[in-house]
């Protein structure tokens, strides 16, 4: 449903630009961060950790980091979470809190319109 590595599901293949092709075993990195401010039940630290994972694997340009560069991306990861737990405490909501089992809902219909879309081209 397009909700990647915060959701905690796998992101799709990246399909190769001239075939449309997926080459095997290589996973295509997120292209949006979910917004994690003003959630009811609020932000957990797994979430904040996902998010910060993506980023951090966005930012690199790698889903998984050679050995040698392993210290630097977990260094990142943390960083980039900490960073974020400030930021979300430091905020204050000025509209009442998004449900997230409704904004799961919205994200898949509008997938799944999107979907339809694609199938009538």
């Amino acid at each position: 449903i397009g909700l990647g590595a915060v959701a905690g599901t796998p992101c799709s293949q990246a399909p190769n630009r001239r075939t449309g092709r997926s080459p095997p075993g290589i996973l295509r990195m997120c292209r949006s961060i979910q917004p994690l401010h003003n959630y009811e039940p609020p932000t957990s630290d797994e979430e904040v950790h996902a998010a910060a994972m993506q980023y951090v694997r966005k930012v690199s340009g790698m889903t998984r980091p050679a050995t040698v560069n392993q210290v630097a991306f977990d260094r990142a990861v943390e960083t980039v979470s900490t960073a974020t737990r400030q930021l979300l405490r430091g905020l204050i909501a000025t509209s009442p809190p998004h449900d997230r089992t409704i904004e799961r809902q919205r994200a898949r219909a509008r997938w799944e319109r999107r979907q339809t879309g694609a199938l009538s081209c």
